[in-house]
C-alpha cells in the first residue's frame, strides 16, 4: 500500500537575517509548489530467509534528473550504506530515511515492533517529485521562443525533467548545478520524506489538506514531523540554520521565531558515534522552544512571485558578510537591526488588523479593496467613503509604509556589510511595481539578492504586474500562498496531475 506525503516550499516576506537570531520573528507563507514523496514496499512479499537478515533493500528514485540510487539499511544501527556506482548522493533524503527509521524504532511499542520488522523486510520504495515551481525554467522557456510569461511556464508538463547548468563558473560564484527559484526545495523534500515514512511505518497519522482546519486541534503528529525533519535537515546541510523553511514545510504559513540551537547539538554529537535510537529519544524529549503563531495573508490579496533570471546569489556567504558587518560594528548594526525588527512588526500588526477587519466588517473590506485594486496608492483614501472602509485604507496604507520601512533598513544593512542584499535594478524594479494601481507591497523574499522578487496585490490587479515584470525581463512565476502544511495525499501527483500550474492558470 504506498503512501503518498506532500509539503510546501516557502516564501521568507519579513525576517531575512534577524530570523537566525531568536526572538526575531518572521512572517513566512507557504506555497502551492510542493514537494511529493512516494512510500512502498520494494518487494511483494517477505523472502523466506528474511529473518536472517541484518538489513533491507532502500530504493531512491527521483524522476525529473533521472537518477535512481539502491541503498542498503542495517537493521541493527540503520547505518545507509549507497550501492550506486553513480555518485548521485542526496545527503537530504538519506537524512531523512535513517532518522525517520530510528523514529519508529524509538517510539512503536513492542507488538508494533514486530508489524515494522516486516514491513522494513519489504524493502522502501521511495520516488521523490517536485513541482515545476521549485526549479528556473527560463531557458527552455527562451529556448522555445516562448514570451517570460506565466501561461507559457503554464504548457510545461507537471514535473518536467531538470536540465544542469552547463559551464563552470570561477569557484567565487559558484552556481548550483540545477538552477532553483528559492522556494526551501529541500527543506519541502526532507519534509515530505520525514512524513510520508513516519505515516507508513505507523508512527504519526497525518491527514489530508482537505482536512486540515485553520486552528490545528492536536499538532502532535506535526510536532513529530517537525523536530525529526528539523533533526535530519540540519545535519544534511551540516549546519544548524533558523529553520523557517522546515517549519513552515511542516504547518503551513506563520509567524516563526527560531529554536535554540542547542537543541539539536545531541544530534549533531551523535552524528560522532551514539545509538540513533538514543539520539531520537534525546530529539523527542528535547526543549523545542520555537515560537510559530497563526498567520496568512488577508483575504483578497493574492502573492506573486518573479524570477529576474540574472542567476542566483549565494544566501552563505550573505549571511556570513552580515555576520562580519555584525561584529565589525556592534552599535551601528544592533541599531539597524532594531529598526527593521520595529518596521517587521508594524507589517504583521497592519496585516493582522485587515484579516480581523475582513472577519468583522467584509462588505465594507471587500468594497474597499475591490476599489483600491483600480487605484494607485496615493488614491486611496479618497475613495473611503464611511469610517470601516477608512479603517481599511489606513491599514492597508500603513502596511505600505511599514515595507518602505523594511526595504530601507534592509539596503542599508547591505551597503554597511558590502552585500546586494537589495541591489540597484531590484530596487528599481520594486519601485516601479509599487507605484502600479492595486499593489499593497513588493519586496526581495528572505536573504535578498537577485534571486526573486515578491509581490502582495489586491484583487485582480496581478495581472498588470505580471505584464510589466515580462517587459522588464522578469518571469512571474506561477506561485501563489497556500497555508497548508504537510499533508497525506489520495495518490500519485502524475496520475491526478496535482500542480501549482492547474490552480493557478486563471491569470488573464
Amino acid at each position: 500500500m504506498a503512501v503518498v506525503a506532500s509539503a510546501p516550499g516557502k516564501v521568507l516576506m519579513t525576517g531575512g537575517y534577524l530570523i537566525l537570531e531568536r526572538p526575531n520573528a518572521g512572517l513566512v507563507l507557504s506555497t502551492n509548489a510542493r514537494f511529493f514523496a512516494i512510500v512502498k514496499p520494494l518487494y511483494d512479499e517477505i523472502k523466506p530467509d528474511s529473518w536472517a537478515w541484518a538489513w533491507t533493500d532502500v530504493k531512491l528514485t527521483s524522476p525529473q534528473l533521472s537518477r535512481e540510487s539502491l541503498y542498503k539499511l542495517a537493521l541493527k544501527n540503520l547505518a545507509l550504506q549507497c550501492c550506486s556506482s553513480r555518485q548521485s548522493r542526496n545527503p537530504f533524503v538519506e537524512q531523512a530515511v535513517q532518522y525517520a527509521v530510528a523514529t519508529a524504532f524509538a517510539t512503536l511499542d513492542k507488538n508494533k515492533k514486530e508489524f515494522l520488522h516486516k514491513l522494513l523486510l519489504q524493502g522502501l520504495d521511495i520516488t521523490i517529485l517536485g513541482s515545476n515551481e521549485f526549479y528556473s525554467y527560463r531557458n527552455q522557456i527562451e529556448a522555445r521562443g516562448l514570451p517570460l510569461t506565466p501561461e507559457a511556464l503554464a504548457t510545461l508538463p507537471p514535473f518536467t525533467s531538470i536540465t544542469f547548468n552547463t559551464g563552470e563558473s570561477n569557484g567565487e560564484n559558484c552556481r548550483p548545478e540545477v538552477a532553483k527559484t528559492g522556494l526551501g526545495s529541500s527543506a519541502a523534500m526532507t519534509t515530505a520524506v520525514v512524513g510520508a515514512l513516519l505515516h507508513y511505518l505507523g508512527v504519526v497519522n497525518l491527514s489530508s489538506s482537505k482536512d486540515q482546519h485553520q486552528e490545528m486541534k492536536d499538532a502532535t503528529d506535526l510536532d513529530v514531523v517537525h523536530m525529526i525533519a528539523q533533526t535530519a535537515h540540519c545535519i544534511a546541510q551540516g549546519k544548524v540554520g533558523s529553520g523557517f523553511d522546515v517549519s513552515s514545510a511542516v504547518y503551513g504559513s506563520h509567524r516563526y521565531v527560531r529554536f535554540s540551537p542547542e537543541v539539536i547539538s545531541s544530534a549533531q554529537v551523535a552524528a560522532k558515534g551514539l545509538p540513533l535510537q538514543e539520539v531520537i529519544i534525546d530529539i523527542l524529549k528535547g526543549k523545542w522552544d520555537h515560537e510559530r503563531t497563526k498567520f496568512s495573508l488577508p483575504p483578497l490579496m493574492t502573492l506573486l512571485l518573479g524570477e529576474p533570471g540574472t542567476g542566483g546569489s549565494s544566501t552563505i556567504s550573505m549571511v556570513g558578510a552580515v555576520k562580519k558587518w555584525q561584529k565589525s560594528d556592534p552599535q551601528k548594526s544592533l541599531e539597524t537591526w532594531r529598526k527593521l525588527s520595529e518596521a517587521n512588526s508594524s507589517l504583521e500588526v497592519q496585516l493582522n488588523m485587515l484579516s480581523k477587519l475582513a472577519e468583522e466588517h467584509w462588505d465594507a473590506y471587500k468594497c474597499t479593496i475591490e476599489n483600491c485594486s483600480r487605484l494607485k496608492s496615493d488614491k486611496w483614501l479618497e475613495q473611503a467613503s464611511e469610517p470601516k472602509q477608512d479603517a481599511v485604507v489606513k491599514a492597508l496604507l500603513g502596511a505600505r509604509d511599514a515595507m518602505l520601512g523594511i526595504r530601507y533598513h534592509m539596503r542599508l544593512m547591505g551597503e554597511a556589510a558590502g552585500v546586494p542584499i537589495e541591489p540597484e535594478s531590484q530596487t528599481q524594479l520594486l519601485d516601479a511595481t509599487m507605484n502600479m494601481e492595486g499593489i499593497l507591497l513588493a519586496g526581495v523574499p528572505g536573504a535578498g539578492g537577485f534571486d526573486a522578487v515578491f509581490a502582495v496585490t489586491l484583487g485582480d490587479s496581478g495581472s498588470s504586474v505580471t505584464k510589466m515584470w515580462s517587459s522588464q525581463n522578469v518571469l512571474a512565476l506561477l506561485v501563489r500562498e497556500d497555508p497548508c502544511g504537510v499533508s497525506l495525499e489520495s495518490g500519485d501527483p502524475r496520475i491526478s496531475g496535482v500542480t501549482a500550474a492547474v490552480s493557478s492558470v486563471h491569470i488573464e
